[in-house]
């Protein structure tokens, strides 16, 4: 996949990447910046003016990405996903911190961890959550394997804010998981 490219800011974004910045400038824990950058998008999923121009496009093959904001000091992403209804990632995990924000819909997410070595590792489903408008969640490696797909009937659009430069990296993912499922 090719990398992202940044899109055009809104004064409103602006506000956010200045709010994320400040938190990220706290240097705290993975798990602590994950936290408290939740906290700081949480009010602007409520801003219909929020994203640039174009950036509520979907694609009708996959979820879609659209890089809002990448940190020049590669200290912080922002990204809009698209979903339309029954798109999903793969299970995956991350490269970094990632808070996740619905801004339109409801995600449905399914957490997972690997049991089990060589041959018999398995990944066991832990938690399910159903995330709808203006609810977010934060995560740090390690423990972040999931699977998040729109669970709604309509399009769903979510703010995701990740602890690296996606332009840079491209993804955030750090691995994709094919191991089997193991019956619960």
């Amino acid at each position: 996949m090719a990398a992202p490219s940044t899109a055009p800011s809104t004064p409103r974004l602006a506000e956010l990447v200045c709010a994320i910045r400040e938190v990220v400038g706290l240097e705290r824990s993975p798990g602590e910046t994950a936290r408290l950058v939740a906290e700081c998008v949480e009010p602007f999923l409520a801003q219909r003016d929020l994203l640039p121009p174009g950036c509520d496009e979907g694609d009708p093959e996959r979820y879609r990405q659209h890089l809002m904001h990448a940190e020049e000091d590669g200290s912080f992403s922002v990204v809009a996903l698209v979903w339309h209804p029954g798109q999903a990632t793969p299970i995956h995990d991350h490269v970094a911190w990632c808070v996740t924000g619905v801004y339109r819909g409801v995600e449905t997410e399914r957490q997972y961890e690997v049991r089990g070595a060589g041959p018999e590792a398995r990944l066991v489903p832990v938690a399910d959550t159903v995330n709808g408008t203006g609810s977010t969640c934060g995560f740090a490696p390690p423990g972040d394997i999931h699977l998040v797909r729109n669970g709604g009937a309509e399009k769903a659009i979510s703010i995701h804010v990740y602890g690296g430069h996606i332009g840079r990296l491209g993804s955030s993912v750090r691995r994709v998981y094919t191991l089997p499922i193991a019956d619960c």
